[in-house]
């Protein structure tokens, strides 16, 4: 870089952020809760060689048993290559198996074993316990209040999915 020039990182200029209509204070508290949401989760993992990937993917698979690779891609919004190094890591691992579909024998099914669903229970224990510990002090109604505030976090086109995940089934 050139000695005239001043390499500033727009990042550390202290502006009026504070004071625009940025909801900054969503934002902030929703990368805290996420930090903290997923922390105990990677720790379990990474002692299996494992990442968050792999953990939606457990996720997904747990959630509906038999659910096809076509929809997990979909989903997750990854590469099919992205997809098949996770699987393959999981499937030699013994935590999900693979079928064949009933009437397509291209159609790739997953399903947890019962190592895949025992993995399952134990990353998702420590995180229904701060969800519920954080709905605790609320208003009855309060879940289906933070049910909605995600669903309209999710792209419009993406949200009949979440139907079909059964994922919206507790919305009032």
């Amino acid at each position: 870089m050139a000695p005239d020039k001043i390499n500033v990182n727009k990042a550390d200029i202290n502006s009026s952020v504070a004071s625009t209509d940025l909801p900054l204070d969503v934002m902030g508290l929703f990368f805290f809760a996420y930090r903290d949401f997923v922390r105990d989760a990677d720790a379990l993992l990474e002692r299996q060689g494992f990442g968050r990937a792999h953990h939606r993917v457990l996720y997904f698979v747990n959630l509906k048993p038999g659910l096809p690779v076509a929809t997990i891609l979909d989903v997750l919004k990854i590469t099919k290559q992205s997809l098949a190094r996770v699987l393959r890591q999981l499937i030699d691992n013994g935590y999900i198996e693979q079928k064949t579909g009933p009437s397509d024998r291209r159609q790739r099914l997953l399903y947890p074993t019962a190592k895949g669903r025992d993995l399952f229970e134990t990353l998702s224990a420590t995180q229904s316990s701060r969800i519920e510990a954080a709905l605790a002090p609320l208003q009855p109604d309060a879940r289906s209040t933070i049910l909605k505030f995600f669903v309209g976090m999710v792209e419009t086109d993406d949200r009949p999915l979440l139907n079909r995940l059964h994922l919206t089934d507790n919305i009032r």
